[in-house]
């Protein structure tokens, strides 16, 4: 009876450990400090810079609009900036989560400082965790002066009223994401003469790595970094991203700087011209015609940058049936 009574008490105090845990990861996180006390002068520079960034390098409205899915490339059509996204299970997420509402609709009552730090650490105006499908951490490596133009952007576009659910997260994730968001580590864009540190600053800006590389639980495989494999679940089977690293027979290795920059440039202006999906083609989740906009000398940049990756041999299979 002792040793019941003794693993009894056992049990209990691993219980309130946990429970103890639990609350704290609950209640007192994420903790990334107090929004910054900042006001962001809109000039025109800003607002051009934070343009560019926000729809043709950092893509932000890729999945904070309202995109055509049943043609080619998913082009935005409409709702711009105004979310309402949905990424659920069907994808292999933990949870439904949806793309905010980044219009003045939703933010005017957030300060500049408020969405500087959702923007760079993942923690919201109300003290709650981004799930990093938004890329907060990649925003949160850039220089500071960039960020502030993508906010002065963002105070920029039309207001849309439109109301996005709150995103309903499955456990344990409910409690592990408020581990998730850190203090920003704020670089500085290289200068564009430094080719290889700027086309980093850039692939970093667009997040290149998290989709092509391999994931296990959310989490890039070490190892498989630009080596593509990332799996995209649709109707009928699994989308792969590609390999961008320099290997020859199975990467861009082959690829010659004008190749890779016409790539891009090849969906300049071809929103309008999508084709119709018929129904289990595979839809791409690469925002091609957002990416088309990127200038010709900062994608060369990406390209040298690439360049200079390890190379890794896998051979990608586009799309996958079930």
């Amino acid at each position: 009876m002792k040793a019941v009574k003794v693993i009894g008490f056992i049990l209990f105090g691993l219980l309130v450990v946990v429970a103890a845990a639990g609350t704290y990861v609950k209640v007192a996180l994420p903790d990334t400090g107090a929004a910054p006390q900042i006001k962001i002068e809109r000039t025109a520079e800003r607002i051009k810079r934070g343009d560019y960034l926000a729809n043709h390098v950092s893509v932000c409205m890729d999945c904070h609009s309202t995109k055509d899915k049943s043609l080619y490339g998913g082009p935005v059509v409409g709702g711009f900036g105004a979310g309402g996204e949905k990424f659920d299970q069907q994808m292999g997420l933990p949870g439904k989560f949806y793309a905010s509402n980044l219009t003045p609709y939703k933010l005017l009552s957030w300060t500049d400082g408020e969405i500087f730090r959702a923007l760079t650490t993942g923690e919201n105006k109300f003290g709650k965790a981004i799930f990093p499908l938004m890329p907060w951490d990649h925003i949160g490596q850039m220089d500071k002066e960039d960020v502030y133009s993508i906010i002065a952007y963002l105070r920029s576009i039309p207001a849309i009223k439109k109301d996005i659910p709150a995103s309903e997260i499955d456990f344990p994730v409910n409690f592990i994401i408020n581990t998730m968001p850190h203090k920003a580590n704020l670089g500085k864009l290289p200068s564009e003469n430094d080719t290889i540190k700027y086309g980093a600053y850039l692939v970093n800006a667009a997040a290149c790595v998290d989709c092509h590389s391999k994931r296990y639980h959310g989490d890039i495989i070490p190892g498989t970094e630009f080596g593509g494999g990332m799996e995209f679940k649709q109707q009928g089977g699994v989308v792969h991203s590609a390999n961008i690293t320099p290997d020859k027979l199975t990467g861009i290795g082959s690829w010659s700087k004008d190749i890779f920059i016409q790539r891009f440039k090849s969906f300049e202006g071809k929103e309008k011209q999508a084709a119709k999906l018929n129904p289990g083609d595979p839809q791409i989740p690469m925002p091609w015609y957002l990416y088309a906009g990127m200038k010709a000398n900062d994608l060369a940049a990406i390209y040298a940058y690439l360049r200079t990756v390890k190379p890794i041999n896998n051979q990608v299979i586009a799309f996958q049936k079930f």
